[in-house]
């Protein structure tokens, strides 16, 4: 009898020690699913807050995070039918998408252009000269590309199941050299992969008739419709239920896709880019007209306009957040005073105007504007006593990265525009 007892006391005491444990464990999850659910609710909450917790965001994760620039390819048979910039800001949570033409014109002499001087024709070179190019026609410091095959983008739609799209027109076109067969009728329908293929390669029909004019006729047409269909496909691929399919579309972009853009890089804007609203996209074509060069078919870029776009389109200068200069009291001050010389230290004469817009929007006068030898970093050189508050204003105006002070009896000053 005294032998169960101990049995029954040991017992107890091992049940004690279980319960125990239980209880310490259950403590322990609720402790951690507390700090969790507080972080996702100081990372915005929701999915957003959800994605930026799981992978180690805090609060000062999206004040640091800058914005991305991507020059998107679009390949098909060795060659390239689609060339878009893409940004996104995830502070202001904001994305933009500029089509290039692909005969675009890159030569300095009409007179003597070739094909070779398409944007188009540079892609066979390679991808850092493709780069060079969009960035001196642009002014912009594109770093990252993605490269997309045609079998991607058709596995990528069949993945998502489906695009809803109205097709602007009826397309019928034969091209068997490249075993193209485009064949749609006008009207809202459910494009699948194949399908969706042949609404962003359509040019024209095949009896010649293309897109009406008001759309913009053929290349510029066809432009018009990839960036419509573009942000219906983001539409798509951006609703929560498709974040479980993650894996098929990594599989897809190893197998057709090229990129620069690692991981590391990318994981940082998935919990920001989910909450993004896609009908607050911005699409725009390079401003531009379609012309012969020495008998050649080209799209001259208008470089004014281009400079206004993509400070209109990307940066946001003076009006928006991106560079906000209302918390700088230059209201005594008289602008007209100041001598401001623009060197350009870049291959892009869209950089140097951008910045001269940028100043003039702000009340300065450019004395002069001229080229000089190459440089990375943007510079400032002051000359004279001048007030802090300019310093600041032009410094933000110009992204200058270092402000040099000279002594001088009349204020002057220098900004040397980098390429960074």
């Amino acid at each position: 009898m005294e032998k169960k007892n101990e049995k029954m006391k040991k017992k107890k005491k091992k049940s004690g020690i279980g319960k125990k444990i239980a209880l310490v464990i259950i403590f322990v999850i609720l402790i951690a699913g507390t700090i969790f659910a507080y972080k996702v609710y100081q990372n915005g909450g929701g999915l957003k807050g959800f994605l930026a917790t799981a992978i180690g965001h805090n609060q000062e994760t999206l004040k640091n995070l800058p914005k991305i620039y991507c020059l998107l390819l679009g390949q098909s048979e060795e060659l390239t039918d689609t060339i878009m910039i893409a940004e996104y800001d995830p502070q202001l949570q904001q994305a933009s998408i500029l089509s290039i033409p692909r005969d675009t014109f890159i030569g300095d002499n009409e007179a003597t252009a070739t094909p070779s001087q398409k944007i188009n024709a540079v892609y066979s070179i390679g991808i850092d000269s493709m780069l060079k190019e969009i960035n001196e026609l642009t002014g912009l410091n594109i770093q990252y590309y993605l490269k997309i095959d045609t079998q991607a983008f058709k596995a990528l739609v069949d993945a998502i199941g489906g695009v809803t799209f109205d097709v602007p027109i009826d397309m019928k076109y034969d091209d068997n050299r490249q075993n193209l067969h485009i064949d749609l009728k006008a009207g809202e329908q459910l494009l699948d992969g194949d399908k969706a293929e042949q609404l962003v390669r359509f040019r024209h029909n095949n009896d010649g008739t293309t897109y009406p004019y008001e759309y913009g006729m053929e290349d510029l047409g066809r432009m018009k419709t990839q960036r419509n269909f573009l942000t219906a496909l983001a539409k798509q691929t951006l609703k929560p239920e498709n974040l479980f399919r993650i894996n098929e579309f990594i599989d897809i972009a190893n197998q057709y896709m090229e990129t620069n853009l690692d991981f590391d890089t990318v994981k940082d804007y998935v919990p920001y880019i989910v909450e993004f609203d896609v009908d607050d996209l911005r699409t725009e074509q390079l401003p531009g007209e379609p012309a012969y060069a020495n008998g050649w078919a080209v799209y001259l870029a208008d470089e004014e306009e281009t400079a206004e776009m993509i400070d209109e389109l990307f940066l946001n200068p003076v009006q928006d957040d991106d560079i906000d200069t209302s918390g700088i009291d230059t209201s005594g001050i008289d602008k007209t005073k100041i001598n401001i010389e623009l060197l350009n230290g870049t291959n892009s004469d869209v950089k140097l105007k951008r910045i001269k817009n940028r100043l003039e929007k702000a009340g300065y006068e450019i004395e002069n504007d001229n080229k000089t030898s190459q440089t990375e970093a943007t510079t400032m050189i002051i000359r004279g006593n001048v007030e802090e508050a300019v310093k600041e204003e032009l410094k933000l105006l110009t992204e200058a990265t270092t402000v040099n002070q000279v002594e001088a009896d009349e204020i002057s000053i220098t900004i040397i525009i980098g390429n960074k």
